[in-house]
């Protein structure tokens, strides 16, 4: 479907239920296609635990205090 942006504006609700539905919304100025109006993929994808394994490490010293000029510059 195409809609000019007026009757965009005008029936906004409308028009974002029809996208969501998976209908290609497309916005017009002056009959000109200019942008279209497309639902964000959700984020519920099926996690796969332990991808990030063996791409990280904790270097030598991490539990090591920190120098007081260090600690001096987070308390400014």
């Amino acid at each position: 479907m195409q809609v000019n942006i007026h009757e965009a504006k005008t029936h906004f609700s409308q028009i974002v239920e029809r996208a969501l539905a998976g209908e290609e919304v497309v916005i017009a100025k002056n009959g000109h296609p200019i942008l279209t109006l497309q639902p964000i993929p959700s984020g519920n994808r099926e996690r796969k635990p332990g991808l990030s394994i063996g791409k990280g490490r904790i270097m030598d010293g991490f539990e090591s205090p920190l120098d007081d000029s260090i600690i001096d510059e987070f308390e400014k």
